[in-house]
């Protein structure tokens, strides 16, 4: 890294402190927040292409989508193509085959990343995390051991090590 690169930040020019310059994030650092009150995103990415919604999987009621804001490589999005807020909400046949769903995403990602572990879960309402609360969406975050360092820690940035088009193709060929 050449000294133009380092930051002038004092506290960051100790021996053997180096700056990692993440450009590609500025983007989603400075899009707008998600405001309960502004257009709900799921609802209207169904209706654009695939390969531009980053769309894996559709099926009667629910889709599968890569999320532009992964916390891992492969990081997949189930999201009933009702926008409700709560799993109760959700009609029996929705409900059934949205579990339906995150079975075959994982599955998907085992046999195209072939991860060592998930997580797999919901954030529910705005106080539990939830980017777009008026929308339920289940994460599948494929993991593997190492995976986790100091960068979203100290950085606030984490490290992909692909980028979201490129891991939608590798992905679609395991479908």
């Amino acid at each position: 890294m050449s000294n133009s690169d380092r930051s002038n930040d004092p506290a960051e020019s100790k021996p053997g402190f180096e700056s990692l310059q993440a450009h590609w994030r500025m983007p989603y650092i400075l899009a707008p927040k998600c405001d309960p009150n502004s257009a709900n995103p799921f609802a209207s990415l169904p209706d654009k292409d695939d390969a531009e919604s980053l769309i894996l999987l559709r099926r009667k009621y629910n889709y599968t989508v890569l999320n532009r804001y992964p916390y891992n490589a492969g990081h997949l999005l189930v999201v009933p193509f009702e926008e409700v807020s709560d799993l109760q909400n959700l009609s029996t046949v929705a409900r059934h085959e949205h579990i339906d769903c995150i079975t075959e995403a994982q599955a998907l990602l085992t046999r195209a990343l072939n991860p060592e572990g998930f997580n797999i879960g919901y954030n529910l309402g705005n106080a539990a995390g939830a980017g777009i609360p008026v929308h339920l969406h289940c994460h599948i975050v494929p993991r593997w051991h190492g995976d986790t360092n100091f960068m979203p820690v100290i950085g606030n940035t984490r490290v992909l090590p692909e980028a979201l088009q490129s891991m939608w193709e590798r992905l679609r060929q395991f479908i």
